[in-house]
């Protein structure tokens, strides 16, 4: 099993910035690929973005042209970088592996890291 480590969470202002990392216990670089999750406070969890092995990146609409997911294979991490964030951003976030595109590794979610978009 691999596991991930969320980080990088915190109060910011609407129209403010935050990165994200996900460092994992070892190298996912064999498998599909890599995906950010969010809960909203009282909502069910979504997908916000991926990103295969390869490095192709893939983003829900809703975040699209805001967030940017990157990863750094030798470092065995990923990041999530949230600009312009609107309080419709305000969710725990969560990263797991992809063993295809459908497909999680594992049955677990780790314990996230909150985002809280406030004035």
């Amino acid at each position: 099993q691999v596991q991930l480590v969320e980080s990088g969470g915190g109060l910011v202002q609407p129209g403010g910035s935050l990165t994200l990392t996900c460092a994992a216990s070892r190298s996912t670089s064999s498998m599909y690929g890599m995906a950010w999750y969010r809960q909203p406070p009282g909502q069910q969890r979504e997908l916000v973005a991926s990103i295969t092995s390869g490095g192709s990146p893939k983003y829900a609409d809703s975040v699209k042209g805001r967030f940017t997911i990157s990863r750094d294979n030798a470092k065995n991490t990923v990041y999530l970088q949230m600009d312009s964030l609107k309080a419709e951003d305000t969710a725990a976030y969560y990263c797991r592996v992809m063993v295809t595109q459908t497909l999680l590794l594992g049955d677990s979610w780790g314990q996230g890291t909150q985002v809280t978009v406030s004035s």
